[in-house]
């Protein structure tokens, strides 16, 4: 019994070797590609599903695909719509492995199939020079692997199983709540729901367990393939983590109608095994189950997505996701421009606020990275638009012309806060210039310049005289790195890079003192002092 036993485990480990180097095998060869496929078919939730589910075919990995499209999410390269559409494809592209295993595994001489390609792929992985060839080798390797190891895990099922009754296995003693179980944590400790699959498969395929018990067990593989994504998103962005959420409830609300209707999937898997030839084999049956399940999983949540994807969305609310939505912009105001510019008022103070203290953060926090105001950035960014779009919405027929030229200064305002916002990492690199040995002669000039930007950004209004400084210490920096790179005191790429940054700067200022005169519109309107000062209009 003891020899059977570490067959089964030498089988398995041989398995999940096997499907690491196809999988890191496949990726390699494919190269840009997969990433071009998952950044690029995603639009729309049906087309990240399509894309979901090619790809976790070709990778035979929906754990890889899953953490890839987390890593998209965290970039913020992929909506929570279209990463939800990915994931249902992935749950369905990762029943390719169960296909395998019930077609090849149980239908063929394994042997004959196997020793080839592992002979074609290590031969091609030691003679080729090429990175994208030895991939393929090795992916081809993998799927030798992957063969034999299923090879011994049968055999030594099989062996293990003739020393008992196989009545009393194949008895309900344990539940379906039992095998449930039983799938979920195959795959959490394997962290591969493939090798999971393979062991029920070759189980039930054995007589080991009966179709139903293995039917539970396959649905607790699936539900324990979502381990990978919940480990993945721990430390990652709020959208991520609502993806992984995401994930769970859809692998749990696809088990939940699995199970409810269990005897009627079995029926329905028997008529199509039976009208595919294929009944003789349990392997097949399991692999129809498997993919019947998910497939109804994703027809059932595919329409929904856009209401799941919102209600995800009120999950782990950061403090700048909360800022950056709009608290005074109500569409009924909107045919009432009048009204509707308190609110736009309301909104641009607290963008000008938000924009204010993300330049704050970036002049005053030591050893931050551009990673990390991100969040603050796209909070100023999205209710930036917000503003944008509502002003476009309002009756322009019904308004004033001074309602007009006031609503007009506003989206001026805005254009100059997003520019700001936009240069607002360069302040980052300016400051990481400061402690550099070599700009030494420098750092006066440049401790001054910082010290009047972060004047200029406290200004609660038009503040000529700070900008005219800040001006006069930009003009003196550049003068004195440009000479310092004529004297080639500073490497030339060092300093070409400082003048960029010197310029991004002074772009970022002008900007942010243009969008100090703006006023709000109901102040404007309630003067009626024609000369009321307005936005620069360059």
């Amino acid at each position: 019994m003891m020899a059977s036993l570490f067959q089964i485990l030498g089988g398995l480990a041989l398995f999940l070797l096997a499907m690491e180097m196809m999988t890191d095998g496949l990726k390699s060869a494919a190269g840009h590609h997969l990433r071009h496929m998952l950044g690029s078919w995603t639009r729309t939730p049906l087309r990240g599903l399509a894309a979901g589910c090619l790809i976790t075919g070709l990778v035979q990995s929906s754990g890889a695909v899953t953490v890839a499209t987390l890593g998209f999410v965290n970039a913020g390269l992929l909506g929570l719509g279209q990463s939800l559409g990915v994931i249902f494809g992935a749950n369905i592209g990762t029943t390719v492995t169960a296909w395998l295993v019930s077609l090849i595994g149980f239908g063929f001489n394994i042997e004959a199939i196997a020793l080839p390609l592992l002979t074609c792929g290590v031969a091609l992985k030691l003679i080729s020079n090429r990175s994208r060839v030895q991939s393929l080798g090795q992916a081809l390797a993998g799927f030798a692997l992957f063969f034999l190891g299923l090879s011994i895990l049968k055999s030594s099922l099989e062996g293990f199983t003739a020393g008992f009754d196989n009545q009393h296995l194949l008895a309900n003693a344990y539940g379906l709540p039992a095998w449930l179980l039983t799938g979920f944590l195959a795959t959490v400790l394997t962290q591969s729901s493939s090798a999971a699959l393979a062991i029920v498969l070759t189980a039930a395929a054995g007589g080991l367990i009966p179709l139903n018990s293995a039917a539970a067990a396959v649905i607790g593989a699936n539900l324990g393939s979502t381990s990978t994504a919940a480990l993945a998103a721990i430390k990652a962005t709020a959208n991520a983590r609502r993806l992984a959420i995401g994930h769970i409830l859809f692998n749990a609300m696809t088990g939940v109608v699995a199970l409810l209707i269990l005897p009627i999937m079995l029926w329905v898997v028997e008529r199509l095994a039976d009208w595919l030839d294929m009944t003789a084999n349990v392997a097949v049956s399991l692999a129809l189950f498997h993919t019947l399940f998910n497939v109804i999983g994703a027809l059932i949540m595919l329409p929904l997505t856009p209401r799941f994807a919102y209600l995800l969305s009120r999950l782990f609310r950061s403090q700048e996701e909360d800022n950056a939505e709009p608290r005074h912009l109500d569409s009924t105001l909107v045919t009432t421009p009048e009204v509707a510019v308190s609110a736009v008022d309301q909104e641009m103070k607290r963008l000008v606020g938000l924009t204010r203290g993300l330049l704050r953060v970036c002049l005053d926090r030591e050893d931050l990275t551009g990673a990390q105001i991100q969040p603050k950035v796209e909070a100023c960014r999205s209710l930036n638009a917000a503003i944008n779009e509502y002003i476009s919405r309002l009756r322009a027929e019904k308004m004033q012309p001074a309602t007009v030229d006031a609503l007009t200064d506003t989206i001026r305002a805005c254009r100059y806060l997003l520019e700001a916002t936009d240069l607002a990492v360069q302040l980052l690199q300016f400051r990481d210039a400061r402690d550099d040995v070599r700009l030494a002669p420098l750092a006066t000039r440049i401790d001054q310049y910082l010290v009047t930007l972060r004047s200029l950004v406290a200004a609660e209004g038009p503040a000529p005289e700070t900008f005219e400084q800040s001006e006069v210490l930009y003009h003196q920096l550049k003068s004195g790195l440009l000479a310092m790179i004529v004297r080639t005191e500073v490497p030339t790429s060092t300093g070409e890079r400082l003048l960029d940054t010197l310029s991004g700067i002074r772009r970022l200022a002008d900007q942010w003192a243009k969008s100090l005169a703006w006023q709000p519109a109901t102040s404007r309107l309630n003067h009626s002092e024609p000369d009321s000062p307005a936005l620069n209009a360059q």
